[in-house]
This record gives structure tokens, sequence and C-alpha cells, in this order.
């Protein structure tokens, strides 16, 4: 069976990019990280990993490029997980971070399964719109409900700038 995907950049500007592509079922997550790159113009050299994904786009278990996992905390491989298992009508979305530098995220969807076409080379790229734009888009982290940033305190509230309150001779050295 043949997965068409939707690939879409997450990206706050006017203009929607996403790709429409097709790729065997039975292929590796690495082949579709493969087309992915290759259809957003990138050399596929950077970091990679994509993310199993809930409907409302919570990023949950990794699947990365490389091992980097711990000897207690393995890590889903792309070369060695296939689409299918992953990927599937009661779980169609991912999430595909590229360039850990620069935050290249992408939502993945399976749109379709369809039978394979005879004379068609998978994977293949079936639809482009819209330009990459030339940096990746910047990501913005709204306040809470309060419409503060609380980043600067610790949850038990321990304010980071002030330490009178600390219970340490600030000059111990």
């Amino acid at each position: 069976m043949i997965y068409r995907f939707r690939v879409i950049l997450d990206n706050d500007t006017e203009d929607d990019v996403f790709r429409d592509l097709e790729i065997r079922e039975t292929d590796t997550m690495e082949d579709l990280h493969n087309i992915i790159t290759q259809s957003f113009g990138f050399d596929g050299m950077e970091m990679a990993s994509f993310y199993i994904s809930d409907e409302e786009w919570n990023q949950g278990e990794e699947i990365a490029m490389f091992d980097m996992s711990e000897a207690d905390n393995k890590v889903k491989m792309m070369s060695t997980t296939i689409i299918k298992d992953v990927a599937h009508e009661a779980s169609p979305k991912l999430i595909y971070v590229y360039d850990f530098m620069n935050m290249w995220t992408f939502y993945v969807e399976l749109a379709e399964i369809v039978d394979e076409a005879q004379g068609t080379d998978y994977p293949n790229l079936m639809f482009v719109h819209g330009q990459i734009p030339d940096e990746a888009p910047e990501k913005t982290f709204e306040a809470d409900d309060d419409g503060e940033d609380d980043y600067e305190e610790f949850e038990d509230g321990i304010d980071v700038d002030d330490y009178s309150d600390l219970d340490f001779d600030e000059n111990w050295n």
C-alpha cells in the first residue's frame, strides 16, 4: 500500500507552505525523512527527528536519525522503523523537526492510503505549494493565563535575580 502524506511547515506567516508526497508503507522513517528534506530543498545533512503526535499535535515518542540514547532509555531509529508501524489510520499525525539549531518544524499527516500505481516510482512528490522562507520561522512562547511570563521564578517561588533570601554566603570562595 501507498501512504499519502501532507507535510506542512509550522509557519506563522500568511503563506501556507506544504508538500504532498507518496511513499510505500513498508519504507523506513529514514526514507520519509529523505523525501521531506529533498522536497523542501534541504541537503538532509542536519540532525532530525520525528515525534509521534496525538490529535492536538502534542509531541510524543521520538524516532531519531542517530542513536544518542542512554543505555536504559532506548529511542527508535529512523533507519530501522517502518512507516506503517508508527503512522496509520488510528495514529495519522507526526511532528518532524529538521536542523535542531534552526528548528524547522513540520506537521506530517497521513491523508490517504491507496493502492500502488503501476509505473510510478516511489517515493513520489505529488504537489508543491509555497516557497520555504530563507530562515526557519521563529517560535513564540505564550504567557500564562495571567498574562505574565513566569520564567524568572522557580516552582518554589524563588526569584533567580534576588540573592538576599538564599541561604548561602555570596562570596563563599
